[in-house]
């Protein structure tokens, strides 16, 4: 019998997966899911679709589109669900695609106004937890996400899903060193609130004018003692004594919604 040679085996396993990934439209490029971010995605002229595919009642579900031309190749629900990850919801619609282009922190302060706010996270690593805040910072008008390279969640379609369209329209900012980042804010004129549970400040009492950097700790342990240093302060949400925690994308929405309600005239 011969014998199986596995670095043969692997570099076989590595050529399939290679064609695989150069079929659907190459490597970096993922499925999307769900009808607001495949409807977005479908809107934004950036993203580069390579395949659409979707139920029939998940077809007439989707917004019509004035920026793409793709059409949906009707399946069924199982052949659909056959192309996602296990427990995907997907409300009958996905989308395979490319990555956005890559965003610079230099040319989004370059293009944001003078009351801009921009949301830092440190090590926030659930996915479900970035396209939450994601949605929230779009919603009240933030004008980038900024995040490490390393330590984060890439753009998935679970990512992309509870962001709910957000991914498409909201920059995300990914840099080496986030330290380094908050001075490069700090320079341009933002000043950074980091959010901490045990400031002696409460957030609507922090200055929050002008340009603001709003800084959210990692799940668990909350901002890392270096980037809490780089913060010009540091505030927390004005929560029940008696039941102060929220999670970072709830307390993402809270502070988010703090900074606009303090900018009406």
């Amino acid at each position: 019998m011969t014998k199986r040679n596995p670095r043969k085996s692997k570099n076989r396993d590595d050529d399939s997966r290679h064609r695989r990934a150069t079929a659907e439209g190459g490597e970096g490029s993922t499925w999307l899911f769900g009808i607001h971010a495949v409807s977005a995605a479908l809107d934004n002229a950036q993203r580069i679709v390579h395949r659409l595919v979707a139920t029939r009642t998940g077809e007439e579900k989707l917004a019509p589109s004035e920026q793409s031309s793709v059409r949906a190749e009707i399946v069924d629900r199982d052949t659909l669900e056959a192309l996602l990850p296990p427990g995907a919801v997907h409300q009958g619609v996905a989308l395979h695609a490319a990555p956005l282009p890559n965003v610079e922190l230099k040319d989004v302060i370059e293009r944001a106004p003078d009351t801009a706010c921009i949301v830092v996270l440190d090590q926030v690593t659930d996915p479900q937890n970035v396209g939450a805040i994601m949605r929230s910072a779009a919603a009240f008008g933030a004008t980038a996400i900024v995040l490490q390279d390393r330590h984060t969640p890439p753009v998935t379609g679970a990512l992309a899903k509870a962001a709910s369209g957000a991914v498409e329209y909201l920059p995300l900012v990914r840099v080496t060193n986030l330290s380094r980042a908050l001075d490069v804010l700090k320079s341009a004129g933002y000043w950074c609130v980091g959010l901490d549970g045990e400031a002696d400040i409460a957030l609507p009492d922090a200055k929050l004018d002008g340009r603001v950097g709003l800084v959210m700790g990692s799940e668990d342990s909350g901002l890392r003692r270096l980037t809490a240093e780089n913060c010009d302060a540091l505030a927390r949400l004005p929560t029940s004594q008696t039941f102060g925690t929220l999670n970072v994308s709830a307390a993402s929405a809270a502070a988010l919604y703090e900074v606009a309600r303090s900018r009406k005239p």
